[in-house]
């Protein structure tokens, strides 16, 4: 058997692997997708050239994401199957975690949750808070022009003079609810207030609103405190793991970010055919 590639066409990235019949991983990429097919075509020649790969090693390939819809038929003479979203991302995520079963959470565009049970996988639902909420509001509320320098003004940023604290309005811990724990996301905001601050304020929330969703998500189902697997693109943000661990104070939970997290659901594309 030859390789398997896995592609996965986002609404803002694609991201391709390649897969050993043995399940063993090349590589990854990812390449911005300004337009999904010139992005597929594009991300595919890079990734072949990079890993020193012929296509004749290729013996099959697998699509999956918004942008899949795209394409029809063969990829270079290539046999290629698209593969259902959701299965891809619970398959994903349960290969990287290692679990047999989980709450997988894609954080790419928007958010999807998905149930995954060994073969079944279920979409218990979405939101419309991720990546592009963070890049879209946060090049009207600063300065920055993109996702990059979105997260380096973050880098600079303090949460004091934008979000309002339960200390800030109780002077006793409220339940479970210590002092630090946010009460309103962008309630404190004050002539202190830099863009820096803005930028940090609107990726604390973003990230805040999943997590609370994927919480949610899990109480849907009959694992209510299963793990919580994070994915996709939105987990290479730094500030993940404070409110991971901000997060596991908070519920029985167990927020689980696994390598190559950001891949997901283009590793779980590929294993359909491993």
């Amino acid at each position: 058997m030859g390789i398997i590639l896995g592609i996965d066409v986002g609404g803002s990235t694609t991201k391709i692997v390649g897969m050993r019949p043995d399940r063993t991983l090349i590589s990854t990429m990812m390449v911005k997708a300004y337009d999904q097919l010139t992005s597929l075509y594009g991300a595919l020649g890079n990734y072949m050239d990079t890993n020193k790969l012929p296509l004749s090693e290729v013996e099959r390939i697998y699509i999956t994401g918004v942008g899949s819809s795209y394409l029809s038929g063969k990829i270079y003479g290539i046999p290629t199957e698209r593969v259902e979203e959701f299965s891809a991302i619970g398959k994903g995520g349960l290969w990287l975690s290692g679990l047999e079963q989980a709450i997988v959470v894609s954080m790419g565009t928007g958010t999807a949750f998905v149930e995954a049970k060994e073969n079944d996988y279920k979409h218990i639902g979405g939101s419309g808070v991720g990546g592009g909420t963070l890049i879209g509001l946060g090049t009207r509320l600063t300065s920055a022009d993109d996702f990059e320098s979105i997260c380096r003004l973050a880098d600079h940023g303090s949460l004091k003079n934008v979000d309002l604290t339960i200390g800030a309005i109780s002077k006793e811990n409220i339940s479970t609810l210590n002092a630090e724990i946010t009460a309103a996301n962008f309630a404190n905001l004050n002539s202190l207030t830099t863009e820096e601050d803005l930028a940090l304020g609107l990726i604390n929330m973003v990230l805040q609103t999943v997590f609370t969703l994927g919480v949610f998500a899990a109480r849907a189902t009959d694992m209510p405190d299963g793990p919580i697997v994070l994915t996709g693109s939105l987990t290479g943000l730094k500030q993940i793991d404070a409110t991971r661990e901000a997060f596991s104070l908070l519920y029985p939970n167990k927020f689980i970010l696994p390598p190559h997290a950001a891949f997901a659901t283009a590793i779980g594309s590929a294993l359909h055919g491993c």
